[in-house]
């Protein structure tokens, strides 16, 4: 799943996880879990962030193997936040290659979701969550009954400092910039579905579970 922050990459994930009864796969988990329990490679990453670097490709590929290994991805999973970089696309081609889900070959579906960018700046900046249940909502979309206050908890609705527009500009500039050769290189293989985010989220799931159910699909269009 490719999309900027705010693309709805997050709510079609879990979306496609509850039809298929696969994992939704973060990096951003996966690397706060092995943190967390101090494994081998989270020992490695806390000591590189302490030291205020990024994480290296090669433990990042570490930790998703370690994850794909799992039995809950037996039969494929929805990787989200993986690959950042052509490196660990190459990385996961070849890692694909060398193993089999439930006696088949899956070769990833790579799904990019299109969201121009004044849409995008209304989406994040109003987005707000509640600090005790965790349920999303947008004051501009999705408003609470109560204005700044969770439906479920009663709570107090908080604001994501990087969802703030001074941040946000930041943030896409740096997905942009990032994103754009992991984009062309599975273009170039034929690999890639970009599907406009602008539309229902219904319909856009539609779409990603039709490419997903036939995997033999002629890949590069613009869908």
């Amino acid at each position: 799943m490719l999309g900027a922050p705010g693309a709805g990459k997050g709510t079609q994930a879990k979306l496609i996880s509850g039809r298929f009864g696969i994992p939704q796969i973060s990096t951003g988990d996966i690397l706060r879990d092995n943190v967390a329990r101090s494994t081998e490679l989270g020992k490695q990453a806390r000591a590189v962030m302490e030291r205020g670097e990024l994480v290296s490709d090669q433990l990042v590929c570490g930790m998703v193997a370690d994850r794909l290994a799992h039995k809950d991805c037996e039969r494929g999973c929805i990787l989200d936040g993986f690959p950042r970089t052509v490196r660990q696309a190459k990385w996961l081609d070849q890692y694909l290659d060398a193993r089999t889900f439930a006696g088949r070959k899956l070769p990833p579906v790579v799904i990019m979701i299109q969201v121009g960018y004044n849409q995008l700046l209304q989406r994040l900046t109003g987005r707000r969550s509640c600090p005790t249940c965790g349920r999303i909502y947008n004051v501009n979309s999705q408003p609470p009954r109560v204005a700044e206050v969770c439906d479920v908890e009663g709570a107090s609705l908080i604001q994501r400092k990087d969802d703030k527009e001074e941040v946000i500009f930041e943030r896409l500039k740096e997905y942009e910039r990032q994103t754009l050769p992991l984009v062309e290189y599975y273009r170039e293989q034929g690999r890639l579905h970009e599907l406009d985010g602008e539309l229902p989220a219904d319909q856009v799931t539609a779409k990603i579970l039709t490419l997903i159910e036939r995997p033999a699909a002629q890949a590069g269009s613009n869908d």
